[in-house]
């Protein structure tokens, strides 16, 4: 009887210590590819010849690593889909990751860049959609040397996920720009939605036919809330700005109608929306919810709504970051960025996310 209860304690403990010091779970996926801009650029924009950089502080000032890149205090949006996805470290910059690194998934995502060429030029350098893509088509031939041959790299690569977040700048830094752009000239807000998921269609062609299956497509936020756009546009510094908030929703329902169209036409790949727009309203609208106090405001930055520029170098920011949706003039604090992932991951709402959210993606 003795050796029977002294054999179930050995069980028991090896079962904590397993726990404790054990090798931590798979991810649920075998790699994470990102693709976008500022929203979720981890470090690319470091090394060109740009206004568009954040390595620096104030930026960083509450992530791990200090200033990387990353356009907030802490964490992007990718960042905490990555933890939430169960990736034991955040995926790394295209300009940085070599070797078995790449194995895990790269992130492309590079700050000012948009669906169209021309799109946050006035910034300076910048790696736009088809160059992104460009850069993962790189990549799958070091994945297929890595892993031996172009089959087990497709098969490798199909089970991988796929995030796409553009669009932003096309409206921010060109269509609503008429002093460096002629776009606001050219096209209605329907016709230049038209013209900009003509593109986007291309591009995310372009990633199927190189091993992408499992996609995930950001819509648009809600620009015309941002401080920035709050600062110049704004009569009283707090109504989102209509105009440009309608011109997104353009973009948003067409987009979300994509994922039909490539749904139908592609069975063996799956495409879905997130409703990043909606999720951005929900914490506008109703702050105390999320434990935010100010919606309106960037965290730091300078001049009305400290959104007429960005945070400057070595400028001190509030204390109170959890409280602020907005830390710069156009992003999310990290305390926004989490509650926008985790609702991109595991959707709170029927409307965030369509036709189903990340987590059930990942299990396709």
């Amino acid at each position: 009887m003795a050796r029977e209860i002294g054999k179930c304690w050995v069980v028991v403990l090896v079962l904590v210590l397993s726990l404790l010091y054990g090798a931590k779970a798979a991810p649920q996926v075998p790699c994470y590819f990102i693709f976008g801009d500022s929203l979720v650029d981890n470090g690319n924009n470091n090394q060109l010849t740009s206004l568009a950089r954040a390595n620096y502080l104030p930026y960083g000032i509450d992530f791990a690593g200090g200033p990387t890149g990353r356009f907030s205090n802490g964490r992007t949006t990718v960042d905490v889909i990555a933890q939430l996805l169960g990736f034991d470290s955040y995926i790394p910059p295209f300009s940085t990751a070599t070797g078995q690194d790449i194995l895990k998934g790269v992130n492309y995502a590079s700050a000012a860049a948009g669906i169209r060429e021309e799109t946050g030029r006035q910034l300076g350098d910048r790696i736009t959609f088809s160059g992104q893509v460009r850069n993962y088509r790189n990549t799958v031939q070091q994945v297929v040397n890595l892993l031996g041959d172009e089959n087990k790299a497709a098969n490798y690569l199909s089970r991988c996920i796929y995030s796409i977040g553009l669009g932003s700048n096309d409206y921010l830094n060109n269509y609503f720009q008429p002093l460096y752009y002629s776009t606001g000239q050219q096209y209605t807000p329907e016709q230049y939605a038209d013209v900009l998921i003509q593109q986007y269609t291309q591009q995310l062609s372009a990633l199927y036919d190189y091993g992408a299956r499992k996609f995930v497509l950001i819509g648009v936020g809600a620009v015309g809330c941002s401080p920035s756009e709050l600062a110049q546009n704004s009569q009283d510094g707090r109504t989102c700005v209509e105009r440009i908030n309608s011109a997104n929703q353009i973009f948003n329902n067409k987009l979300r109608s994509l994922v039909d169209q490539f749904n139908n036409q592609r069975s063996d790949a799956k495409f879905i929306y997130i409703n990043a727009y909606g999720i951005f309203q929900d914490m506008i609208n109703r702050p105390a919810a999320f434990g935010f106090r100010v919606t309106n405001t960037g965290c730091c930055g300078v001049g009305r709504n400290n959104g007429q520029i960005t945070c400057l170098p070595a400028q001190t920011p509030c204390p109170n970051r959890r409280e602020y949706v907005f830390w710069d003039a156009f992003h999310p604090t990290d305390a926004a960025n989490e509650i926008i992932a985790r609702r991109s991951y595991s959707a709170q709402s029927a409307s965030d996310a369509y036709p189903m959210d990340i987590r059930r993606l990942a299990q396709l």
